[in-house]
């Protein structure tokens, strides 16, 4: 039976890309279906990672700028900077991103229909336009790619004003003097040090017990530092039970009790509340049951390892089938479902990606950490490098920072990566690449790096940890020779 596509794919963000651009290299015939009436991307370009990346910049900019330069007006960020200066610059950098997207799919030759996508068969997908007709396109396989969105509150409102979201926190239109950030994931903390780099009061509420609990230990001890330095207070293990706005002080109150012993009411005064609480998956509406897709109990959608769902020609990628939601995974996610639903050898995702934190500073991890090494009772070595014995770091005013590297003992394979303070997100990848290949620490000994550069804290970690080793016994000449035939 002809149909009119190769592939229809539900949803531009990272992973409905992703597939896009590689179902057209395979030379199929491809349809996006896109709910936004105006741009692409989805919430990775619109209202998640690139616009709040962008802040991020622009607000350690001005950081960076007061920290190397000093303020002899003794004058606070928000009253020298206009929050409309940073938005400004957040939207032009959306704007580029979104222009990139239209120009790559049309260069691809990818149609874009512009509505509401559901299934109305295994192979039929009807889209409700913006105005209100509706139009239905068949294809040989469909991919589900339509994110995920916030869970909202129980007990307040988030009303886009007095309390904000992560949309409407990036209209704000002035940059406040007090701030109290709802959240214990990756986002609250992002969020609490971009505005206090600008000079925010900052309160972060969690309802968790501890928050980042998957960092190493001595880079999670750093960013409390960092965070204490910059004047945000955090109260852990708490539950809100009210936020209001009092028109007599002309500030929001959020009312809080302790979860643990200590429960008596506590109240905290600020501009603005930030929720940024956790996620469920884009499926409402989506008709799933049409055509039987399981979904698990937290109703993210269950495909297998080739991105397949229960129903042979469906395939899912992205938020939507729930961990590690991620941007970077979410593109892996998407071209490895296009190769494979159309029979085209691909790798597997890796077990091992990397993970940023987009805060100031910066994180980045990948691998096991020392502490994941002693549960799993493996003799390892770690070998630490601070960024401020890095001239590059100096030179750039980014001397807060530790690089680990966490690796055995006896073979010195490395097992783990983990990167606190500028440029960690792009730093992780040199560790990457050699954990991908079963590289061992002596690769940061043995290769000349750039200087001053701040890869250079590969090499000052690695001779540190090796050192260990050697003082442990091994001799140190053995480290420094190729052992790659054992």
């Amino acid at each position: 039976m002809s149909r009119d596509y190769d592939i229809i794919i539900i949803g531009t963000g990272p992973a409905g890309f992703s597939s896009a651009m590689q179902s057209s290299k395979f030379g199929k015939e491809v349809l996006v279906v896109e709910s936004h009436k105006k741009y692409l991307g989805g919430t990775w370009i619109n209202t998640g990672t690139v616009p709040s990346k962008a802040l991020r910049e622009a607000a350690k900019n001005i950081l960076d700028f007061n920290e190397q330069f000093g303020d002899h007006e003794h004058k606070k960020p928000y009253e020298r900077f206009q929050m409309d200066d940073l938005l400004q610059y957040k939207q032009e950098i959306l704007e580029k991103e979104n222009q990139k997207v239209k120009n790559d799919l049309i260069k691809n030759k990818v149609d874009v229909a512009r509505g509401f996508g559901r299934l109305k068969g295994k192979h039929t997908v009807e889209v409700e336009t913006h105005i209100g007709s509706t139009e239905t396109y068949t294809a040989d396989y469909i991919l589900v790619s339509t994110g995920s969105s916030p869970i909202p509150p129980t007990n307040f409102e988030v009303d886009n004003d007095k309390v904000l979201d992560y949309k409407s926190i990036l209209e704000i239109t002035h940059i406040p003097r007090r701030l109290v950030v709802i959240g214990s994931g990756v986002n609250a903390i992002e969020y609490a040090t971009i505005f206090a780099a600008l000079g925010t009061r900052v309160t972060l509420l969690s309802d968790k017990k501890d928050y980042l609990t998957f960092l190493d230990h001595e880079i999670k001890e750093h960013l409390q530092n960092s965070l204490r330095k910059k004047g945000i207070t955090i109260k852990k293990n708490v539950r809100v039970e009210d936020v209001s706005f009092s028109a007599l002080r002309n500030f929001t109150e959020v009312k809080f009790r302790s979860k643990s012993e200590d429960k008596r009411l506590q109240v905290v005064e600020t501009e603005h509340v930030l929720f940024l609480g956790g996620r469920k998956p884009n499926i409402d509406g989506l008709n799933l049951d049409t055509v039987g897709i399981k979904t698990d109990d937290r109703n993210f959608i269950e495909t297998d390892d080739s991105f397949k769902t229960n129903v042979d020609n469906i395939y899912a990628a992205g938020d939507v089938i729930g961990f590690p939601r991620l941007a970077s995974a979410s593109f892996s996610q998407g071209r490895l479902a296009a190769c494979n639903m159309f029979g085209i050898p691909a790798l597997e995702v890796p077990d091992q990606i990397p993970y940023g934190i987009y805060a100031i500073p910066e994180i980045s991890n990948i691998g096991i950490t020392e502490q994941d090494a002693e549960e799993m009772g493996l003799d390892v070595t770690v070998g630490r490098a601070y960024f401020k014995n890095i001239a590059k770091g100096n030179m750039s005013n980014n001397s807060e920072g530790l690089l680990k590297l966490v690796f055995s003992t006896n073979s010195l394979k490395l097992l783990g990566v983990h990167i606190l303070g500028a440029d960690a997100a792009n730093l992780i990848h040199l560790g990457q690449s050699v954990m991908s290949y079963g590289g061992d620490v002596r690769y940061f000994i043995n290769h000349v790096m750039n200087y001053p550069t701040m890869s250079e804290a590969y090499r000052i970690a690695a001779f540190n940890g090796v050192n260990r080793v050697h003082k442990a016994g091994v001799k140190y000449k053995n480290i420094l020779e190729d052992k790659s035939e054992e």
